[in-house]
């Protein structure tokens, strides 16, 4: 029987919880808010923590993913009283950026990218190649606009409006939440939301993020060289563990490294 001593003061504790990987993408183990959900649950509860550290690697992906763990996120937060810190490791662009101002703090490498506050829609078009192979193709709807922007048609330029239109809205609600979790911290000056990228010193400068730091040595700084650090997780999928992947993970881990392509890693 373990005998417990109330005078003994036990050392701060923090949980780290790992977001790496595109967000939102088909294949098992991409980040999601169904997956996340448990894992940062038990991040926020257990053991009392005195902060919650975000290690980011993201290129972004699904904006409204990357909304619903934001939001989770700040919910536990505000709900358990616990500042969140964030530090980025290769990338937080795009929907990862999204995730890293959802924390109170912004720390990164000197060398992590940082940004992309943008949304970008990509797809193919296909129709002079059925033309010069003699296939037509059929499509019935009811409804004028059910088939927009359908790859085996002619582009319609009011379908590349309403599509245009929609990523406007999209990108208006990035923009305030990195406003509203950023504030005065933004350097007003500088276009900020055109989708470019940073270094994080310079990131530090637009104030994006608060500084130029690595997790161990951070959270040792601030809590002390005797502080617990307890990581948390998603669980990979069981056949990966063996070596065992299904076509539709193979094909997501292809899409996953163009997008981490994107920024030259």
């Amino acid at each position: 029987m373990m005998l417990r001593l109330p005078f003994l003061k036990k050392p701060p504790l923090v949980s780290v919880v790992r977001l790496n990987g595109a967000i939102g993408m088909p294949g098992r183990g991409s980040l999601s808010d169904a997956a996340l959900a448990p894992v940062l649950e038990r991040a926020f509860s257990k053991g009392k923590p005195a902060a919650v550290a975000l290690e980011i690697n993201s290129p972004g992906g699904s904006p409204v993913q990357s909304s619903l763990i934001g939001a989770r996120i700040q919910r536990l937060a505000k709900e358990k009283n616990v500042p969140v810190i964030a530090f980025v490791e290769d990338v937080a662009a795009s929907g990862g950026y999204w995730l890293a101002a959802s924390a109170d703090e912004i720390w990164a490498d000197a060398s992590s990218v940082v940004g992309s506050i943008g949304v970008i829609s990509a797809g193919f078009g296909a129709h002079e190649l059925l033309n010069r192979h003699g296939i037509e193709r059929r499509v019935y709807t009811a409804g004028e606009s059910k088939s927009m922007l359908d790859p085996f048609r002619a582009e319609n330029p009011e379908d590349v409006t309403r599509l245009k239109g929609l990523l406007e809205d999209i990108h208006q609600n990035f923009i305030d939440h990195v406003t509203e979790r950023r504030g005065d911290k933004l350097d007003g000056s500088h276009k900020l939301f055109t989708g470019e990228v940073w270094l994080a010193r310079r990131a530090v400068d637009l104030g994006l993020i608060d500084g130029i730091g690595h997790l161990q040595p951070a959270l040792k700084q601030r809590f002390g060289d005797k502080v617990q650090i307890r990581r948390y997780g998603m669980k990979k999928p069981f056949l990966s563990r063996f070596g065992m992947r299904l076509a539709q993970d193979a094909l997501t881990g292809i899409e996953e490294r163009a997008e981490f392509a994107r920024f030259g890693l």
